[in-house]
């Protein structure tokens, strides 16, 4: 890369001023940004502490916390410091940095969600043989795959983009974007459309392919088991197909708007659409599975173990919790104290 005066810094130019509202708009982000690290960091602790979340699923549902974690950190504490600026400028290397942070984030999370359906996809289509094909080693393989490679290919990327010379400093996001620096090149850029596309098929488009193929197999096996096969199919696979819209609506969006001109859309609306997918999906995720999960619900809420109690006192037997002995163990111990102090 040329480095001139113009190129050691960018100017972002989606920044207006905010007057009065400033110390709001802060304490709003800020206030996400918390929450956002109690809830991924809650259900991360969770999972690691009790022996009976040790299982292929919930590790992989770690793993897209930790990531939450990852991409919200590259995010909002570079938003915090820029709302309370009055001049919106970023040095060219945190720029870089900030790009390879929210870019190996999006793609690690697609990952993710293949991994998590191909592990659905054994346990529902394969239940006999998941043992065998999901092992611990397998597990700790897919885990590092899912984030080695997006490490690897976002370095390339910007490692191209960084080679460019550019002819311009402004960047019209309110955050470091790489689409929106190759587009300030004054040399060729054919051989970074060219990777980027590849990047894009091979670490989104490709894994968005495999969760519509092992779900369309789920669904098959589901329509034609029994009624209760299905109820349990849909509780662990509704959240993850959640996840999945959520996440491609908010990358289409950002795709849309990088490629095509998006002057006719108000300016807090792109605004607000370009930050949807890294600001709303790290508190969506934490929030749908922790919902959703049983396992994990029960644990986190016990308020909600107290209540099933009390409308189903005859129901000792129940097989949400005789499937894990330790959740068992603790219905039986809270159903006793619940006898006493009624």
């Amino acid at each position: 890369m040329t480095v001139t005066n113009s190129t050691q810094y960018f100017s972002l130019g989606a920044y207006f001023d905010t007057g009065v509202f400033k110390p709001l708009y802060f304490l709003i982000v800020l206030a996400l940004y918390i929450c956002i690290i109690g809830a991924n960091v809650l259900l991360i602790v969770v999972i690691c502490v009790n022996r009976s979340l040790h299982e292929p699923m919930y590790l992989f549902l770690c793993s897209l916390f930790v990531n939450e974690l990852y991409g919200s950190t590259g995010l909002f504490p570079f938003l915090l410091v820029q709302i309370l600026s009055d001049i919106h400028t970023v040095s060219a290397p945190l720029c870089f940095l900030q790009i390879f942070s929210v870019y190996t984030y999006a793609n690690i999370q697609f990952s993710n969600l293949a991994v998590m359906s191909y592990d659905r996809y054994l346990a529902i289509c394969h239940p006999l043989q998941y043992n065998t094909l999901m092992t611990s080693k397998k597990v700790i393989v897919l885990i590092a795959l899912s984030w080695s490679i997006p490490f690897i290919a976002i370095l390339i990327l910007i490692c191209l983009t960084a080679s460019l010379q550019l002819c311009g400093n402004i960047i019209n996001k309110v955050y470091c974007d790489n689409y929106s620096i190759v587009k300030l090149a004054c040399s060729d850029t054919t051989v970074n459309n060219v990777y980027g596309l590849i990047v894009t098929f091979l670490l989104i488009i490709s894994p968005v392919f495999l969760i519509f193929y092992t779900y369309m197999k789920i669904l098959r096996v589901c329509f034609s088991g029994s009624k209760q096969t299905r109820q349990k199919a849909f509780s662990t696979c509704a959240p993850h197909l959640a996840s999945l819209l959520n996440v491609s609506c908010g990358c289409c969006f950002e795709v849309i708007q990088n490629r095509f001109d998006m002057e006719f859309v108000p300016k807090m609306l792109r605004i607000f659409l370009s930050l949807y997918y890294l600001s709303f999906q790290p508190i969506f995720n934490p929030v749908l599975y922790g919902l959703n999960m049983t396992k994990i619900r029960i644990i986190v809420c016990p308020a909600d173990l107290l209540n099933q109690l009390s409308t189903r006192e005859d129901q000792m037997e129940a097989p949400l919790f005789t499937e894990c002995p330790e959740i068992y163990i603790c219905h039986v111990t809270v159903w006793f104290w619940y006898q006493q102090h009624k």
